[in-house]
């Protein structure tokens, strides 16, 4: 069996509620990137990658079609069974890019899993659970909008709440933790993400002002380094998410004792191979973290289920999917959805999706 074809799909994903706001951007709609794998008896593998605008992180659409052309002409001919060959042979053709060569690589877990006739979760492991705790992020707002919120994603079944926070006043910060602190019920965790919009300043003061709430601040600040040097002085714990662009900085923000968790993007840090890499080093460590990317639809969102059904429970705190703000599905039947504050993990082969590429319209690139 080899890859005789690589398809290359666009689609835009307009914000259901949106705009969607975070401390250094606002987002409208997202424009993902779809890639359909076809080996040459037919099996066919999806991925896909969606950035959050180009200036949350340096990932952007473009950037990721570009990358695509680049590498995917390399896996022509090659065995879509290898994945680790596969991922070697991208990194031949082009450096970094990590975001857009995680497309291919979500999309030859899918095509093991569909050839093997094995979920991806059984091929990296096995499934702790068949359902994962999901959690709700909240956009940048009022204080009083936000605890509304808070209060009824909490009642929806919720059991851990990110509020974005960030680009504005810290004074607006506190009292949005502090309204959210009184509205939802004892148990709910609530993590402080400003997306690196603080200062070492500011996250001090924040921390200072909710010290009597348990809380999370999630990447502070924008480096490794300036978290480090105010870790000591905070009342808080603190995840590193931005900052865990891949294996070496998990590394790094770990020998620097930079943290006491992760937020983890999926196709920021490479793909599937390279989240399961951070995960065992995380469970290594006894390190919480989360499995989640940063936009994409079911596909997106299945690969982030299927890693996270892995992870150990105690070290799972959740899963983002961004299908709350998305109307529809690529799979109207399979489509990963949140009911009660959980996630299923999907039941068939592969990523366990069944897409008819006629949605996605004719692919805007073909290799092979």
């Amino acid at each position: 069996m080899r890859i005789s074809t690589i398809e290359v799909y666009q689609r835009d994903l307009p914000v259901a509620g949106g705009p969607y706001r975070m401390a250094s951007t606002s987002v409208d709609a997202l424009d993902t990137t779809i890639v359909r794998i076809i080996a040459d008896n037919g099996l066919i593998g999806w991925g896909e990658t969606c950035p959050v605008g180009p200036v949350y992180q340096p990932h952007h659409a473009g950037g990721a079609r570009a990358a695509l052309a680049e590498v995917a002409p390399g896996l022509i001919g090659l065995d879509p069974l290898g994945i680790e060959p596969a991922r070697e042979a991208m990194d031949e053709r082009l450096n970094g890019h990590g975001y857009a060569k995680a497309a291919l690589d979500m999309a030859l877990w899918d095509l093991a899993g569909r050839h093997y006739g094995a979920r991806v979760c059984d091929l990296l492991g096995g499934a702790r659970r068949e359902r994962v705790p999901s959690y709700y992020a909240t956009g940048v707002s009022e204080p009083a909008e936000t605890a509304r919120i808070a209060a009824d994603k909490a009642a929806e079944g919720f059991t851990r709440l990110q509020i974005k926070l960030g680009g504005r006043p810290v004074e607006a910060d506190i009292e949005t933790l502090h309204a959210i602190a009184d509205a939802v019920p004892r148990g709910v965790r609530l993590v402080a993400d400003a997306n690196r919009g603080w200062t070492a300043r500011d996250a001090q003061l924040i921390s200072n002002a909710c010290a009597g709430f348990p809380l999370t601040l999630e990447q502070p600040c924008s480096t490794i380094e300036e978290t480090v040097s105010i870790r000591s002085q905070l009342r808080h714990p603190v995840f590193l998410d931005e900052s865990a662009e891949d294996l070496p900085a998990v590394l790094r923000a770990i020998t620097a004792n930079a943290c006491e968790g992760f937020g983890l993007k999926l196709t920021r840090v490479g793909g599937i191979g390279a989240l399961r890499a951070i995960r065992d080093v995380c469970a290594a460590r006894s390190l919480p973290h989360t499995c989640d990317d940063a936009w994409g639809g079911d596909i997106v969102a299945a690969a982030c289920v299927h890693v996270a059904a892995t992870v150990s429970p105690a070290l799972l705190d959740g899963v983002w999917i961004a299908a709350p703000w998305i109307d529809g599905h690529y799979d109207a039947e399979r489509g990963i959805a949140i009911r009660d504050g959980f996630i299923d993990v999907p039941t068939g082969a592969g990523l366990g999706i069944e897409i008819d590429p006629a949605i996605f319209g004719e692919p805007i690139a073909v290799y092979g």
